[in-house]
């Protein structure tokens, strides 16, 4: 298996002077990121993703986030983790190599140059896992960057 090229950082939504969450993105998934209290017993915590929706929070209570998704995903490969206070969960993406803009819909999209750095690394990821043996870490796209779907006839992952 080939090395990825992971993600530079992580995104932040931040409302009201708060961080709600953190993101980032692989080919194959998004990530979210979200800091839980101290004193918060994990096992009051919840998380149902939907193909295009997740709801999280605590047991009891109004969720803490009720959202459309960025994009599309697959609902029995996605799933939940916490470690070291972190709710970690893991979108995998309805159709691989697809960019988002945002993890959650109306959340702020990636400005401009983020958001062209992104499709870039995406793009250099896929061609790092298509052609295994291959140093790309140097490769430079020049111009607009091809959407990795088109940019392969249109197949489908």
């Amino acid at each position: 298996m080939t090395e990825r090229i992971a993600p530079v950082e992580r995104h932040s939504f931040v409302h009201e002077g708060e961080t709600i969450y953190e993101w980032d993105q692989t080919l194959e998934e998004v990530n979210l990121y979200i800091s839980l209290p101290d004193r918060l017993p994990s096992r009051l915590l919840y998380c149902t993703i939907k193909p295009q929706h997740v709801e999280l929070g605590v047991k009891g209570n109004p969720p803490y986030l009720n959202h459309d998704l960025g994009g599309p995903v697959k609902v029995d490969s996605s799933f939940w983790t916490i470690e070291d206070r972190i709710m970690h969960v893991t979108l995998q993406k309805r159709q691989k190599g697809e960019p988002w803009p945002s993890a959650i819909a109306g959340h702020g999209n990636l400005d401009a140059f983020t958001a062209d750095q992104e499709q870039r690394r995406l793009m250099l990821e896929r061609f790092q896992e298509e052609h295994p043996g291959f140093d790309f870490s140097q490769a430079q796209f020049t111009g607009n960057v091809p959407n990795p779907s088109t940019f392969l006839g249109g197949i489908k992952q």
